[in-house]
């Protein structure tokens, strides 16, 4: 997954990938669709059951880089384009998400406060990162 660290995926495409996951799981595994295995058992017999799916491991890269960005000194082109807030108005109808806001859902699952990526060990502990 290269590049996943700034991707913005919206729901309906980590949907699409999480469907696709389970595919080749089912297809890996021999199963049809027609035989009404349920997803868990699959996940079972593939031996991947309670791992980590594909939209976790964006997560972590996501987390990673973050946390690769806050430090950075104040000069670098990245940090500059994370503090960066555009000044034209945004289009009508529901303003799409964000890169920030995805790190913050990300953060607020794994229960980390927004200043702990000061605490590079605790960070790496907490974020899934070795």
């Amino acid at each position: 997954m290269y590049g996943a660290e700034v991707w913005q995926i919206p729901t309906k495409e980590i949907n699409k990938m999480l469907s696709t996951e389970m595919d080749v799981l089912r297809r890996s595994a021999r199963e049809s669709r027609m035989e009404r295995i349920k997803n868990e058992h699959i996940k079972e017999i593939m031996g991947v059951k309670g791992k980590t799916d594909i939209i976790d491991i964006k997560e972590q890269k996501r987390l990673q880089w973050y946390d690769h960005v806050k430090r950075m000194p104040k000069e670098r082109i990245p940090k500059l384009i994370m503090d960066w807030i555009p000044r034209e108005r945004r289009k009508r109808g529901r303003p799409t998400k964000t890169w920030m806001e995805g790190v913050q859902a990300a953060m607020t699952t794994r229960n980390l406060k927004p200043d702990q990526w000061r605490k590079r060990e605790e960070w790496r502990l907490v974020s899934g990162r070795r």
